[in-house]
């Protein structure tokens, strides 16, 4: 709303509405907007804040990775409103109050993410890549066609890395002991001898269900069966990829853009460049400073004897991300390396091998294979680029000032939506009748359904306030119905009452006769003499280890949770297998696994499986552990108001 009417900060109407709240006319809810300046922050982790902005984009991007990963599993049903609770949102944030807190820690620490690692981590990613290979125009243009900079790009994947320095460490140190492996692989392969009676459901009863019993139920239960709160809305939608324009650009134009912006279509100069690195060894004294120069050098010297490069850089190379391609680092442009290594590139000719060179890393010998000219592209191939962008930009226009006048027309009368359609030629639509989970169409967007449910718009019966849909597409919206929530007769309900009766008392038969077998079991009687009293099979399983397919997986899980049985004292369980089914089970015998009889490699995996678990499990203690150790403040209404 705000950047709205500072864009019309000209306009009378704006000075109107800013002097109307200046001096208290709240009740439409705007001073919330001025309220909320004073303070946008979420979080603050010692002594860095997360912004109303930065979580909301992270929140955003969490449901959006949500949605795929279940609308995959599940279909297109998922709707984005299962994820607008307390918890994901508090998700969302702890992992962001955990970033932040590894991320100063390094700053104390003095540890930063060297310029190799996150140009090798970069050029790993498969959508910069053409045919296998880093392409940097690529990179630009991807970056591009996502809204983002390499500059942006970098800092974040700077921060990504950052994050995983501290913990990559404490994972790098875990072991598990022969003492764990053996212990571990007795529970593993433990197998164990058991003897159950199945308790199966209770035929269906035919007992009478009383029409007073029907109506004391319902009442009792009336809340399961509501017919939800709706509403049905009017809108008015502005979309600027819809929005026509009138006229486009000659070539004088377009030819007068291409000038001023000529940089953006020269392609930079490209060097194919291999290195063999040399570390400073020790502290980075002096001396070993010194030492690493002295075998840098040497290995010059081997070079401009003949020595084949590629041979002594997997030799000697102590980059092992190029290493064993010999020293390959691909194609290089400007502002991709350090200062140093980049004038010693740039320096050379092709064929030509620098003299050793200094970065933070320590000691590069570079050799220059080839060279990719650069070149600039004429304005006949780029115009049909120019022409768009002309385009979009003045539909960006048309759209910012039909936005703007758009807020303030529904703002200067919050009653209707007519006004402001039939100046800017907008077409005025309705929902069909939709709960607060949303309907069709419009309704389907979380932000729509929140809004129509707002005090402002339902109970006050205003406006909303504009609703973005999209990249330059937003809505405002009205109440045109609203239906309380209601609930529904009970001559319509009445047969599933009557069945709901039926069942639970089915299911107190079926638990009372489960409850009253297993209290005998272990006193009076044995699991043999209370099946052959009551017709129950007994049925034996041996040698069952956890992974067993054949069984019940309750069943199973809950012989694995039993204690060992004491000599001459049986083991029982009661178990419920779901669907009002129960079974009586006896654990006669508990096999541990045997380690001895396991070859190196089973063991070697278990010590990884093991090693992996635990592994995660320090880093997660750790990073708590820093948390614990720096100050976090959590605005909790600001948390909870984020979102669509």
């Amino acid at each position: 709303m705000l950047q709205l009417l500072r864009g019309k900060k000209s306009s009378l109407f704006v000075k109107i509405v800013l002097g109307v709240i200046v001096i208290g006319f709240s009740f439409f809810g705007i001073e919330s907007y001025f309220v909320a300046n004073t303070n946008t922050n979420v979080a603050k982790v010692g002594g860095s804040a997360i912004s109303e902005q930065e979580f909301t984009q992270r929140y955003n991007r969490a449901v959006q990775a949500e949605l795929q990963r279940m609308r995959q599993q599940f279909g297109a049903s998922v709707n984005a409103s299962m994820f607008q609770t307390p918890e994901f949102k508090r998700r969302v944030l702890d992992d962001l109050v955990n970033e932040r807190v590894l991320l100063e820690t390094n700053d104390e620490l003095g540890l930063v993410v060297p310029v190799q690692r996150l140009r090798d981590e970069i050029q790993k990613i498969p959508a910069f890549q053409n045919e296998g290979v880093f392409d940097k125009e690529q990179y630009r243009q991807v970056l591009q066609a996502n809204g983002m900079s390499p500059q942006s790009f970098e800092d974040d994947m700077r921060k990504d890395i950052g994050r995983t320095l501290l913990p990559s460490q404490v994972v790098a140190t875990t072991i598990a002991t022969d003492a764990e492996v053996d212990a571990y692989l007795r529970l593993r392969d433990q197998r164990r001898d058991f003897r159950y009676a199945r308790l199966d459901k209770p035929a269906a009863e035919q007992g009478e269900v009383k029409d007073e019993e029907i109506e004391a139920w319902y009442k009792q239960h009336q809340a399961e069966f509501m017919v939800p709160e709706r509403v049905a809305l009017e809108y008015v939608e502005l979309d600027a990829s819809k929005l026509e324009i009138d006229q486009m650009p000659d070539d004088s134009v377009l030819q007068e853009r291409y000038e001023k912006a000529k940089s953006r279509y020269v392609t930079a100069e490209q060097r194919l460049a291999s290195h063999i690195l040399v570390k400073v060894g020790g502290k980075g004294a002096p001396e070993d400073q010194k030492a690493a120069l002295a075998k840098a050098e040497e290995i010059e010297k081997q070079l401009k004897a003949g020595k084949d490069f590629a041979t002594l850089a997997k030799q000697d190379s102590a980059d092992l991300g190029s290493k064993n391609q010999g020293g390959d680092l691909g194609w290089l442009d400007r502002g991709t390396t350090e200062e140093a290594f980049e004038n010693a590139l740039f320096a050379l000719g092709k064929g030509e091998v620098s003299q050793p060179v200094l970065t933070s890393e320590g000691y590069h010998i570079i050799e220059l294979r080839d060279v990719r000219p650069g070149k600039t592209r004429s304005f006949d191939e780029v115009k049909p680029e120019l022409l768009k962008e002309y385009a979009d930009g003045e539909r960006d226009r048309v759209y910012s000032d039909k936005a703007g006048r758009l807020t303030e027309l529904t703002y200067q009368d919050p009653s209707t939506l007519e006004t402001a359609a039939k100046e800017l030629g907008l077409a005025v639509q309705k929902t069909e009748l939709f709960p607060r989970t949303g309907g069709q169409g419009i309704a389907a967007n979380p932000g729509v359904a929140k809004a129509a449910f707002s005090d402002g718009v339902l109970v006050q019966n205003n406006n909303s306030d504009p609703i973005e849909l999209g990249p330059n597409h937003i809505a405002i919206v009205r109440i045109a119905e609203h239906k309380p929530a209601t609930p529904k007769p009970l001559d319509e309900v009445r047969d599933t009452v009557r069945a709901r009766i039926v069942a639970e008392r089915e299911s107190k038969q079926a638990k009372d006769r489960a409850d009253a077998l297993y209290a005998q079991l272990g006193k009076d009687k044995t699991l043999d003499t209370l099946a052959a009293s009551d017709n129950l099979k007994v049925e034996e399983q041996k040698g069952i280890g956890r992974d067993a397919a054949t069984l019940d997986s309750r069943l199973v899980s809950a012989v694995f949770s039993m204690p060992r049985p004491e000599q001459d004292k049986p083991s029982y369980r009661l178990v419920d297998l779901g669907g009002d089914n129960y079974a009586l089970v006896q654990l006669t015998a508990v096999t541990d696994g045997d380690p001895s009889k396991l070859d190196a490699k089973t063991r070697e995996a278990a010590r990884n499986t093991l090693q992996q678990q635990a592994s995660m499990s320090a880093a997660r203690e750790f990073v708590e552990a820093l948390r614990k150790a720096t100050k976090v403040s959590i605005s909790e209404s600001k948390l909870q108001d984020q979102g669509p």
